[in-house]
């Protein structure tokens, strides 16, 4: 048996449809037809969520994150770029052109970095 890679990621976030909302209308996710209690599923690959807050788990106790990058694949990185300005976020570093194509960053409705890139890492 071996390993072979991330195969769900969630972030845990302070409102689960405020965020879902963004990730679905802004970013352009689409939700997944089944999605369990608590928690927003999106149809991605690897498997992309939103989910309430664990219990124990203060999202408010220090940055949303602090040491995990979240990077997402899209081709039209520009065009989200404005789509994601448009909708108020926050961007942490404007498009450049890096070894993964054009490239941004954004803060999420909880804070969290995402980075965008063009380039895709998988034929």
């Amino acid at each position: 048996m071996a390993v072979t890679g991330p195969d769900f990621i969630a972030l845990q976030v302070r409102d689960l449809e405020k965020a879902a909302a963004f990730y679905e209308n802004v970013v352009g996710l689409t939700r997944a037809p089944f999605s369990p209690p608590h928690a927003v599923v999106f149809d991605t690959q690897p498997t992309f969520a939103v989910r309430d807050a664990a219990p124990g788990v203060d999202l408010d106790a220090g940055p949303a994150g602090l040491g995990v990058a979240l990077w997402l694949h899209d081709p039209e990185t520009v065009t989200l770029h404005a789509t994601v300005v448009a909708a108020g976020a926050v961007v942490v570093q404007e498009p450049f052109d890096g070894p993964f194509g054009t490239t941004f960053v954004f803060q999420d409705l909880d804070g969290y970095s995402v980075t965008v890139h063009d380039r895709a890492t998988r034929g």
